[in-house]
């Protein structure tokens, strides 16, 4: 349903053909026009109409995530976490910010399990609030083997 009220719609039949069809205003099951679409006007239509439905939910998820940050974070070679597991570091606990993947010599592991162990260099994936993200660079930095 457009905002002047038309509808319209795209039908696609059995054997492969789509047509763009506008709908009568005044009987909503009768249709006033029907636009035959060949492969590559099929599929520009629904790139703009994909397109403009995936912005549209980026944008609802933009206001939904305010405040929530992606950053990458070394582990660097001192390190009181390099050979130990990533639940060692109880960072979703102690911050709020989650681990989601760990980078390391190309590779990427993504949705690490807490048994995953870290090396020199690594580089995690985290997300969370600046507080959060901040808090998991200070754990991942510690170099006090007692702290």
């Amino acid at each position: 349903m457009t905002e002047s009220g038309r509808r319209l719609g795209v039908v696609s039949h059995r054997n492969g053909r789509r047509d763009l069809v506008l709908y009568d205003p005044d009987d909503p099951d009768s249709c006033q026009h029907d636009v035959p679409l060949t492969d590559d006007e099929a599929e520009a239509l629904a790139d703009i109409l994909g397109a403009s439905l995936m912005l549209g939910q980026l944008a609802g998820l933009r206001e939904q995530a305010a405040g929530l940050l992606t950053e990458q974070i070394a582990i660097p070679a001192g390190s009181k976490y390099v050979n130990r597991r990533l639940g060692d570091t109880r960072v979703r606990t102690r911050t709020g910010a989650s681990i989601v993947a760990v980078l390391r010599q190309g590779e990427v592991n993504v949705s690490p399990e807490p048994t995953f162990r870290f090396a020199a260099g690594d580089v995690a994936v985290v997300v969370g609030t600046r507080q959060g993200l901040d808090g998991v660079t200070a754990i991942l930095a510690d170099s006090d083997p007692d702290g």
